[in-house]
């Protein structure tokens, strides 16, 4: 029997690999581009930046250190200069793709970090494997910039898995609207028309504005803003602004909302406040040919007919008054059964001749 030469013995002292075998090694030096392992080979182990990570400038040496055990995959045995071409990467997105493949079958819900906001959605790593997540499956409501979900952690299931055509979907939409029909049944639950329950604003309109409830939004009417007039809601309420309302109505999944609160109601003390024979001030809303309409205070107006403005004839209110313009008058009648007041100026003015003589010839 022929003698092994030491080559020979010292060879067959190493084991042997194979490409794309899962080996796992001592780190033995670290560069900023190159990771070097001893792998229980007769040649070291090799990993470049690239095959560690998709990141092109990465400093090798602030992950790795000098006596660290990690595993790769053999992508070549030798590479000509007597090394082992080794990959990080490819390895850890094949351990992230199983991880992807068991939450795919179970539905199981995933929490991972955006990593990149793109155009059409988007992208987050599980255990290095990536997952995209299209835009119109990012929010049960539509988002037109995303960029605020960059390196935010979200909660996502996967909903199609195929590696092979590099296509792992994931969608966060579905849990928004699970959680929401949750929240909305619990909300329903507990509310009742009458109650005061806070909300956050969550968009105004020129007719009113949706407030969010917790589970469910609420419809607060440009009418059922205050007690007085509202001219225009977005000057008045801003998105995020949190306010509490009064349910005024339930009708099915629809809540009508009110800031009317009937102890602020002007009308419960109009009737000391505006009695005949008061002489007050307010300010001129409206008007029409046969008059204007004083708001006395928010909610409460009076009319102020063309014939009670001056002692000297009106034509038309428009012809002396403005609206805007603050006047001063005095209560000659108070119906609020009706929510009826009428004013009168003219009563204010001195009589003069030229007029007393004019009102006995109207007489």
């Amino acid at each position: 029997m022929s003698e092994l030469s030491f080559e020979q013995m010292l060879d067959e002292s190493f084991k042997t690999i194979r490409n794309g075998e899962v080996v796992e090694g001592t780190v033995i030096g670290v560069k900023e581009d190159e990771i070097i392992l001893n792998i229980g080979y007769k040649a070291d182990g090799i990993i470049s930046r690239n095959e560690y990570s998709n990141d092109s400038n990465l400093d090798l040496t602030t992950v790795v250190s000098v006596g660290d055990t990690m595993e790769a995959k053999v992508l070549k045995v030798n590479d000509g200069e007597g090394q082992v071409l080794l990959t990080y990467k490819r390895l850890a997105a094949e351990k992230g793709n199983k991880r992807l493949e068991e939450a795919f079958e179970n539905k199981e819900v995933l929490t991972a970090k955006v990593t990149q906001v793109l155009d059409g959605g988007l992208s987050v790593l599980v255990e290095d494997a990536r997952v995209f997540i299209p835009a119109s499956l990012v929010s049960d409501s539509y988002e037109k910039d995303l960029t605020k979900y960059q390196d935010q952690e979200i909660e996502f299931v996967i909903t199609e898995f195929n590696p092979r055509r590099r296509r792992i979907i994931g969608d966060r939409k579905q849990l928004l609207a699970a959680k929401k029909a949750e929240m909305q049944k619990e909300l329903f639950a507990k509310i009742q028309a009458g109650d005061v329950v806070e909300g956050t604003i969550k968009n105004v309109t020129d007719f009113g504005a949706f407030v969010d409830l917790g589970g469910a939004d609420g419809l607060l009417h440009i009418s059922e803003m205050s007690w007085g007039r509202v001219e225009n809601p977005k000057k008045v309420f801003k998105a995020g602004e949190k306010i509490k309302v009064l349910i005024k109505d339930i009708n099915g999944d629809k809540i009508a909302l009110s800031l009317k609160f009937e102890d602020q109601n002007p009308w419960l003390h109009a009737a000391e406040k505006y009695a005949a024979g008061n002489v007050v001030e307010g300010k001129i809303a409206r008007m029409t040919d046969f008059g204007a309409f004083i708001e006395l205070e928010p909610g409460v107006d009076a009319l102020l007919h063309v014939s009670q403005i001056s002692r000297a004839h009106v034509e038309k209110p428009s012809d002396v008054l403005a609206v805007g313009q603050v006047v001063t008058a005095k209560v000659v009648d108070f119906n609020g059964e009706d929510k009826k007041i009428s004013l009168s100026m003219k009563v204010l003015e001195p009589a003069t001749e030229e007029t007393a003589e004019a009102e006995t010839t109207e007489a």
